[in-house]
C-alpha cells in the first residue's frame, strides 16, 4: 500500500497540482483604531510592503451620540478620507490594530464592513504585558466579535513580524 505522499506525488495525481505561483500577493489593509497605535502603524507604513495599505480610524470619532451611527470613513495616512466599504471591498485581509486600555469601538463596524463582504480580519493589541487585564479587557471586548485571529502583541516590533506573515 503507497503512503498518502506518494500517491499525492504520482503521475495520476500531478494533473491536479497548480504549479504556478499566486498571481499577486494578498491586499492587506492596516488600520489603526486609536492614537497609540496610530504612531505604530505610521512607522510601519514607512517600510515596504508588496500590497498592504495603511489607514486610521480616527475619522470615527468616539462612541456615536443616541440615534446617530458611525460614519464610514477612513483617513490614509496622509489625511486624505477614504471610503471604508470601498476599501475592505478591494482587500483580502483587513488588520485592525489597537492598544491595550485604549477605545477600539471602530472594530465594531469595520468588523461589519469585513463580515458583509467576506474578508478576512484579524485584531492585534499593542502593548498587553505592559497593562492590566482590566485594560486589556476593554480592549478585547471591542475586538474580540469581529476579529477572526487575535493576537495580544507584547511588543510593538511583533506586529512586523505578524504582518510578514501574513504575507502584507
Amino acid at each position: 500500500m503507497q503512503s498518502e505522499s506518494a500517491r499525492m506525488s504520482s503521475a495520476a495525481e500531478a494533473r491536479y497540482r497548480i504549479d504556478a505561483p499566486n498571481s499577486q500577493p494578498r491586499a492587506v489593509k492596516v488600520i489603526a483604531l486609536d492614537a497609540p497605535s496610530e504612531r505604530v502603524v505610521k512607522m510601519l507604513a514607512e517600510r515596504k510592503w508588496s500590497r498592504a495599505t495603511f489607514f486610521t480610524a480616527s475619522a470615527f470619532g468616539d462612541a456615536p451620540k443616541a440615534g446617530e451611527s458611525f460614519a464610514g470613513w477612513l483617513s490614509d495616512l496622509a489625511g486624505r478620507t477614504k471610503n471604508l466599504v470601498e476599501e475592505v471591498d478591494a482587500a483580502d485581509l483587513v488588520v485592525m490594530v489597537a492598544a491595550a486600555g485604549e477605545s477600539a469601538q471602530a472594530a465594531s463596524i469595520i468588523g461589519e464592513a469585513c463580515s458583509l463582504k467576506r474578508v478576512m480580519t484579524t485584531g492585534l493589541i499593542l502593548g498587553g504585558a505592559d497593562k492590566s487585564d482590566e485594560a486589556l479587557s476593554k480592549t478585547l471586548s471591542h475586538l474580540r466579535p469581529w476579529a477572526l485571529m487575535l493576537v495580544v502583541a507584547s511588543a510593538e516590533e511583533y506586529v512586523e513580524d505578524m504582518l510578514r506573515a501574513l504575507r502584507a
